[in-house]
């Protein structure tokens, strides 16, 4: 396909795991589940909202990098490890996305590591 493009943060996941962080491919951007890692650092926070923030950083700067940004998501998913953590990234949630609204589902479940709290992914799409 001629008109895809990838994105990388340089990521180690990324390598080992051979995934973009990010696909645009036609007016479609897809950006693969994000955790809260602080890249520059590999620094994870403990807090779950702190994590949805970096979640965020991440996301708009794959999403940029690909001519695109938070307000063309129309799709995202939230892996959460525990229900309650709805109350703690409602609120970051809501900073990041208010007014563009995209269909959403949360799921409760387990990641890949203990310290992971969130995992966000996103499908945007560029007129």
């Amino acid at each position: 396909m001629s008109d895809r493009r990838k994105h990388s943060t340089g990521s180690p996941f990324e390598k080992a795991a051979a995934y973009s962080r990010a696909v645009r491919a036609g007016p479609f951007v897809h950006v693969s589940g994000t955790t809260g890692y602080d890249y520059a650092a590999m620094a994870m926070p403990r807090d779950v909202a702190d994590q949805a923030r970096n979640c965020f950083a991440t996301i708009a700067a794959s999403l940029e990098a690909l001519d695109a940004s938070l307000n063309d998501i129309v799709r995202i998913r939230y892996y959460v490890t525990r229900p309650e953590h709805f109350d703690a990234v409602a609120p970051v949630l809501a900073e990041f996305l208010g007014g563009i609204d995209p269909a959403a589902t949360m799921i409760v479940c387990q990641l890949i590591r203990p310290e992971m709290l969130i995992e966000i992914e996103v499908t945007a799409q560029v007129a």
